[in-house]
């Protein structure tokens, strides 16, 4: 391999020189580091980052753990986590636990193992079994989307309750009476907390609620809803489903079924993922600032992981959702 020292011959200076190009290039002439790094590209140098860090004792790597990567919501937390690492020199691997426990803990151990600089977790157990032997490594760690004490972790996160008795609320006030939850697995805290905001308001009125679960949170397991919902007699009037790739299911389901939407069935989703606007028929849904999640979790994490600064207090971080009104609910029942 193509070492510093190579480059430092090919390009007649110091290692030392190099060694600024590469980690501090303001201290280097612009003249010098030209001839610097055109002896890289020329050689093909890639300097040895474990070495590097093994020399200054800390990572420039954070990581970030999430539910599903197919959903675009964890990709777009992704994005905001990315740029406030980038800001600080810093980057981001993501890790997708599948919505499954032992991956999760599986990935843990091997960012343990790493020695990563801190990690953004979107946890799939939320008994905390998975994050014991995890904490002996001494390695910082946010909750992102999961609320948490701050006597815990700091953790960056929106209101279920609140979405869900938005999505709740408005099918009322459409006129709904006969109202289904689509809701995924019981072991996530989202899916609990959006549940309990629907039954707040379903509880003082005189709607009717039908909850169908599914494995996972994806269109396939909405589309499967879908033809349960069908099903059913008497037949909800509305829908709220727990993230928009299940309303989209559902919203495939009753398409091809030639059940009109929203006359025959109102359906809202969770999340506002780019696709739910662009649907067949624009679902409505409720809004979860997902990059703001992601940027505001990375930036406490990095916060806690600067050694030239006194360790920040552990923050609670919690984003409202907003209800966003599209063709999906527009019919109002007499």
């Amino acid at each position: 391999m193509v070492g510093i020292k190579d480059v430092a011959r090919r390009a007649g200076v110091s290692v030392g020189t190099v060694s600024n190009v590469v980690n501090r290039p303001h201290l280097v002439s612009a003249t010098t580091r030209s001839r610097v790094l055109t002896a890289i590209q020329e050689l093909g140098y890639v300097r040895d980052e474990s070495a590097r860090q093994l020399r200054a004792g800390r990572s420039r790597i954070l990581a970030l753990v999430v539910l599903d990567l197919g959903n675009p919501f964890f990709v777009d937390i992704a994005r905001g986590a990315e740029q406030a690492a980038h800001d600080e020199g810093l980057h981001v691997i993501t890790c997708d636990s599948g919505q499954q426990a032992d991956r999760e803990q599986s990935y843990l151990s091997m960012l343990a193992e790493q020695r990563v600089r801190g990690v953004l977790l979107s946890p799939v157990d939320t008994s905390g079994v998975a994050l014991e032997t995890f904490r002996r490594n001494e390695i910082p760690y946010v909750f992102v989307d999961r609320r948490v004490p701050a006597d815990e972790a700091s953790s960056v996160s929106v209101d279920d309750v609140a979405g869900g008795a938005l999505a709740a609320r408005h099918l009322v006030e459409r006129g709904h009476r006969e109202i289904a939850l689509v809701n995924g697995p019981q072991i996530l805290a989202q899916c609990r907390d959006r549940e309990a905001g629907v039954r707040s308001v379903l509880a003082d009125s005189a709607a009717r609620l039908s909850v169908l679960e599914t494995n996972d949170l994806d269109v396939a397991s909405g589309r499967d809803a879908g033809a349960r919902l069908l099903g059913m007699s008497p037949r909800p009037t509305a829908v709220f489903c727990a993230n928009d790739l299940l309303a989209l299911g559902v919203l495939q389901a009753m398409v091809s079924s030639g059940v009109r939407v929203p006359e025959e069935l109102a359906i809202v989703g969770y999340d506002d993922i780019e696709f739910a606007g662009a649907a067949a028929v624009p679902l409505t849904s409720v809004r979860q600032p997902a990059r703001r999640l992601g940027h505001r979790a990375a930036t406490l994490l990095i916060a806690e992981t600067t050694e030239d600064t006194a360790p920040p207090a552990r923050q609670t971080v919690v984003f409202e959702p907003e209800l966003v009104v599209r063709e999906s609910t527009k019919t109002v029942v007499r």
